[in-house]
Formats: C-alpha cells, sequence, structure tokens
C-alpha cells in the first residue's frame, strides 16, 4: 500500500499553464509519479520543449494548444484530449499572472487604479485561470465521477501584500471558488483544493526580486528577511504538493483545502 500511496498511474493529469516555469515543473512531478500528462498552453514551441523533457525523464507527456481566457478553445481541448489520451482526471489551473498597471508602488494613489487593469488581472487569474477551465473540464470529470482540480492560488491571496493588490485580490478569489466547488462536488467524485505558493522568482515578478546584476532588490530582500528559510521557492519544490492532492489514494479525504508552499513567510508576524 505504502509504495502506491503516491502513484499516479493510469491517471490523465491536464496541466493548464504548463508551458510556464511553475507550471512545467508540476507538470514533470506529476509525470515522474506515472501520470500520462498533457500540458495545455499557447505557446507551441515551450510545450513541445516541456514535453520532450518529461519524455527524456521517462515520462508520458503530450501539448495541446488552447487558450485558458476562450471557453471555446478549451471545450475543443477536451475534446481532443478525451478521444486521443483519455478523460482527465486531474486538472491543474497553473495559468495566471498579474500587470504592471494594476500595481501600486509605494506612494501610488488607490483611487487612481485604473478598472480596466483591475478586470483584466480577475480575468486572468480567476475567469481564465480557474472559472472556465473548471467548467469544461469539471464537465467531463462529473461524467466519470472522479477526479482532482488543484487551483494554484497565491499566499498573497491569504495575506494581501503591498502593491499587488489586484492579483492578491484576485488569488483571494480563487481561494473562495475552491472552497465553493469542493463543497459542491464532494460526493460527485470530485475533490477540489488549491497550492498557494510563497515568493518562487519566475518571469512575472523576477524584476522585482532581483537587480539587473543578479542581486537582490530591496524588496526582495524584505521578502528573504521575513522568510523564516531564508530563501526564495524552488520550482520543483511545488511537486510534492501537487502529487499529494492529484492522489486518489494519499490525499483522499481531502477537500477544500489551501495548501500553503512559502517557507514559513505566512507565519511571521513581527
Amino acid at each position: 500500500m505504502a509504495a502506491d500511496l503516491f502513484s499516479l498511474a493510469n491517471e490523465v493529469a491536464v496541466v493548464i499553464g504548463g508551458t510556464g516555469g511553475l507550471g512545467g515543473a508540476m507538470a514533470d512531478a506529476l509525470a515522474s509519479q506515472g501520470a500520462k500528462v498533457v500540458v495545455i498552453g499557447r505557446n507551441a514551441e515551450r510545450g513541445a520543449a516541456r514535453v520532450a523533457a518529461i519524455e527524456a525523464a521517462g515520462g508520458v507527456a503530450y501539448f495541446q494548444s488552447a487558450d485558458a481566457m476562450d471557453a471555446q478553445s478549451l471545450k475543443a481541448a477536451c475534446a481532443a484530449i478525451n478521444d486521443s489520451v483519455g478523460v482527465p482526471s486531474v486538472l491543474v489551473n497553473a495559468a495566471g499572472g498579474n500587470r504592471p498597471e494594476a500595481t501600486l508602488p509605494p506612494g501610488a494613489d488607490f483611487c487612481k487604479l485604473p478598472l480596466g487593469a483591475w478586470q483584466e488581472v480577475f480575468e486572468l487569474n480567476l475567469v481564465g485561470g480557474v472559472l472556465l477551465p473548471c467548467q469544461v473540464f469539471g464537465e467531463s470529470m462529473l461524467a466519470a465521477n472522479k477526479g482532482s482540480i488543484i487551483n494554484i492560488a497565491s499566499m498573497s491571496g491569504m495575506i494581501p501584500l503591498s502593491r499587488v493588490v489586484a492579483y492578491s485580490a484576485a488569488k483571494a478569489a480563487v481561494i473562495n471558488l475552491t472552497q465553493f466547488l469542493a463543497r459542491e462536488w464532494a460526493m460527485k467524485g470530485i475533490r477540489v483544493n488549491a497550492i498557494s505558493p510563497g515568493f518562487f522568482p519566475a518571469e512575472q515578478n523576477r524584476a522585482l526580486l532581483y537587480k539587473p546584476d543578479g542581486t537582490l532588490s530591496e524588496r526582495g530582500g524584505q521578502i528573504i528577511g521575513h522568510t523564516p528559510m531564508g530563501r526564495f521557492g524552488q520550482a520543483q519544490e511545488l511537486g510534492g504538493a501537487v502529487c499529494w492532492l492529484a492522489s486518489p489514494a494519499a490525499s483522499s479525504f481531502v477537500t477544500g483545502q489551501n495548501i500553503v508552499v512559502d517557507g514559513g513567510f505566512s507565519s511571521v508576524t513581527i
């Protein structure tokens, strides 16, 4: 039993946003446990590279082009996956991001925050990041009466951070929607959970954390000083949480939870 606890053999895992750094690392982890992984994204070149890396490590992976912001695109992708790979039993919603126009630098006026930028961040993280994929792939999972949905939220959705006001609010909504769906679908064989990463350097935040010469920025230094482990997270360190939540054996009684992976950042007050 113990040897098979985290096995994902015979599982079809869809990773939306799997062409990115964090999503790609989670796709790698799922494949390492035996899942057939479908990487979904808009960039075919990055998708092919991720698939090649998984296959080189002995895993099984496919790329499927789709736009998470477009319901019809997602429906076409879901139908293609059902026909060619199998009905997905794991869905990781790792698409999302922030916009510079929706941030508040020190001294900026919240009353002047552009509504359009706010809406764009919510569309990206809540609508395309979670709502539409859950509607489209959830329908197939409900028909099969089984599945694990893992939404990627953020530690900033629990503790609103300075500057990233729209992003924090959108990720808070992701956590709330995760709990709503967990309650709605618990008796229908679907578990719905979230993972909230702390600070992991990626394309969207690297310039905020580091100076051009590679040393820590002022904000990066503040974050490290607030993190008990004294460092940023590494993308592969999300693998354990995602594989645990994906496993029908290891997390069979876990739903509606928000798993924080932040090096202790959220445990520090003063």
